[in-house]
């Protein structure tokens, strides 16, 4: 698949199988990820895999999110909450957390340093496309919560950026659409 059809047919798949993905496989998306460009080669990202029990992680640091801001986490409906908070780690045999480990270099634009890893989660979503596979990228405010980073071992200064939930499809054929490029386009300056 050329990188063109990547980009046309690449949707967000939310449904995955729970078969098994090879850790080959996981290598070749993580690869693809490190090739993505970045000012002054900082290389600002931080990835963490999580497969099996490793998913526990995650589903308790939503879990926790969730939990503080109950009021009364043990009764019965938080309870049922908790567990479907905790469950979403589970939806994807493969989760890959991308983070943003910020530079202290001096000269280097923070703002950068986050495009850069967006760019890095992107290829990661063409290549697992490419190479059959479906995958979303999940984000929100759980996310960006300091539970998060302490539950990977962050810093204060680095965010997790998204989660990519990867796996084989269990959708089928999605199509896709877009507004066309002219009317987000302004050409500035004639053709010399």
């Amino acid at each position: 698949m050329d990188v063109i059809e990547a980009i046309h047919t690449r949707r967000s798949i939310g449904k995955v199988k729970q078969d098994k993905i090879p850790v080959e496989t996981i290598e070749q998306i993580l690869e693809a990820g490190v090739w993505a460009p970045n000012h002054r080669h900082t290389e600002p990202w931080k990835f963490f895999v999580l497969r099996g029990k490793g998913r526990e992680q995650l589903g308790q640091a939503l879990a926790d999110i969730m939990r503080e801001g109950m009021e009364n986490p043990d009764s019965p409906e938080s309870q049922e909450a908790l567990d479907k908070a905790l469950a979403k780690a589970f939806r994807a045999p493969v989760i890959i957390a991308a983070a943003v480990t910020p530079t202290d270099k001096p000269g280097v634009i923070e703002l950068e340093e986050y495009g850069a890893v967006f760019a890095a989660i992107q290829n990661m979503l063409l290549a697992a496309h490419s190479l059959g596979l479906g995958a979303v990228w999940r984000t929100g405010e759980p996310c960006y919560h300091r539970i998060v980073n302490e539950a990977f071992g962050l810093r204060e200064q680095d965010k997790m950026l998204g989660f990519i939930y990867l796996g084989v499809s269990d959708m089928g054929e999605l199509k896709g659409k877009r507004e066309d490029f002219r009317s987000k386009t302004v050409w500035i300056g004639d053709e010399e």
